[in-house]
């Protein structure tokens, strides 16, 4: 479900006459072309060569060098409210996200109160985002034991899909599932053609208890190691393969995991995979003792796993990459005492994901074309949401970013 409330007007057009935005750098498919797009109510209605349209009735945006690529789809968005709206909001979120470039967001169906288990829950999130939103926003359901039987109804309502945990969620409301309450949820959504979001860790019973000074980023990084996620991303990949029910792992944040999902793709499983901004800028090696702002979960891990997490997204073996925005209230985060095993997991970068994403895939060979495959067109195909937004063209929602790729400004990544 997709809602437009735009306080104020934000997003208008120019004017009531035909419009025109031109730009010798248009992202159209996987080429970059000089293109005059001409909208009409809102939709792309025409797209012609630059300058070639010229009408006294025409109001005419030319931004030049400038990059017009379609507004970036960030799918993995907490915006917690109603419920827990001091750690955000609609209001504040939706004005973030404008401001980084993001025309649409999908909101999790948690850690706001109630979360999106049921239909009644999701009417709840709806009257609280409405007459707030200065984007586009989308909404997840979520799987919890034994709410299966909401599923098709929450489809029915406007949800894009549903997310759950194989793993302690952080919050109570939102229980993680086990492997009966999968198989009864992936029955469920056989033949919809929606899709089954997982928080892709998994508890090891043989894991000892976490011993060091929890200030240490690596005391925590210990608590949360690489074949928790590898173990996960086995458990859906068997699954998606049996029900050929759409998967998605969410914040993929260990390279290990590759080849399991580089297996299933080639066995036909209909699997996608997303990691995120701080996991692409981030290393574990430079995270300074109690600077619990960098903890999320899973956590940012090393380097060498960073670059091959980079070469996984050059290579197609990730689809997309995503803000996994997730706030708290500055005390949540134990800034005082620098107790990472205490503090909330989560990091807030809603804003900052394109100039972060470009300042580091510019030097490893990205082209623009792929920055918008990979922040708009894949991010949309997940949301089921291809057909009107993610991509320059006519019939399309007039979701547009403009942009200057070659300005300089200052960047922080370690």
């Amino acid at each position: 479900m997709s809602m437009s409330t735009k306080p104020g007007d934000m997003n208008t057009t120019l004017g009531s006459k035909l419009n025109i935005i031109r730009s010798k750098r248009v992202i159209i498919g996987n080429a970059i072309s000089a293109a005059d797009i001409i909208i009409t109510d809102g939709k792309i209605s025409n797209i012609l060569p630059w300058g070639k349209l010229m009408s006294s009735n025409s109001q005419i945006l030319d931004v030049g060098e400038l990059v017009v690529m379609a507004g970036i789809i960030d799918p993995h968005v907490h915006v917690n409210e109603p419920g827990r709206t001091a750690w955000e909001g609609y209001r504040t979120a939706t004005l973030s996200a404008a401001a980084g470039g993001i025309t649409t967001i999908v909101d999790m169906p948690l850690n706001s109160l109630p979360p999106t288990t049921t239909v009644s829950n999701f009417h709840t999130k709806l009257e609280a985002a409405r007459g707030q939103c200065y984007v586009d926003v989308a909404f997840w359901g979520g799987v919890i034991p034994h709410n299966q039987v909401e599923l098709i109804p929450m489809l029915h309502a406007g949800v894009a899909g549903f997310k759950c945990f194989l793993i302690n969620s952080g919050v109570p409301e939102f229980p993680h599932v086990n492997l009966m309450d999968l198989h009864s949820a992936m029955t469920e959504l056989q033949g919809t053609n929606s899709v089954l979001l997982f928080h892709a860790e998994l508890e090891d019973s043989r894991s000892v208890p976490v011993t060091g000074d929890p200030t240490q980023y690596e005391t925590f990084l210990n608590s949360r190691l690489d074949h928790m996620e590898v173990s996960a991303v086995e458990l859906v990949a068997d699954l998606c393969l049996q029900y050929k029910v759409r998967c998605h792992i969410v914040h993929l944040s260990s390279a290990r995991s590759l080849p399991i999902i580089r297996k299933a793709k080639k066995a036909g499983a209909p699997i996608t995979v997303e990691t995120t901004h701080h996991y692409l800028t981030l290393s574990a090696e430079n995270i300074p003792p109690g600077a619990t702002y960098y903890k999320c979960c899973p956590p940012v891990r090393g380097h060498s796993n960073k670059e091959a997490l980079w070469n996984a997204l050059f290579q197609g073996n990730i689809d997309m990459v995503v803000s996994d925005h997730s706030p708290c209230t500055p005390d949540l985060k134990h800034l005082q005492d620098g107790d990472f095993l205490k503090a909330w997991g989560g990091i807030s970068s809603l804003q900052l994901g394109l100039s972060l994403f470009w300042t580091s895939a510019r030097i490893r060979g990205f082209s623009l074309p792929d920055v918008s495959r990979i922040l708009s067109r894949n991010p949309a195909k997940l949301c089921s949401l291809e057909d009107r937004k993610g991509s320059i063209k006519i019939g399309c929602d007039a979701d547009l970013v403009i942009w200057d790729p070659d300005s300089a400004r200052e960047e922080y990544s370690s």
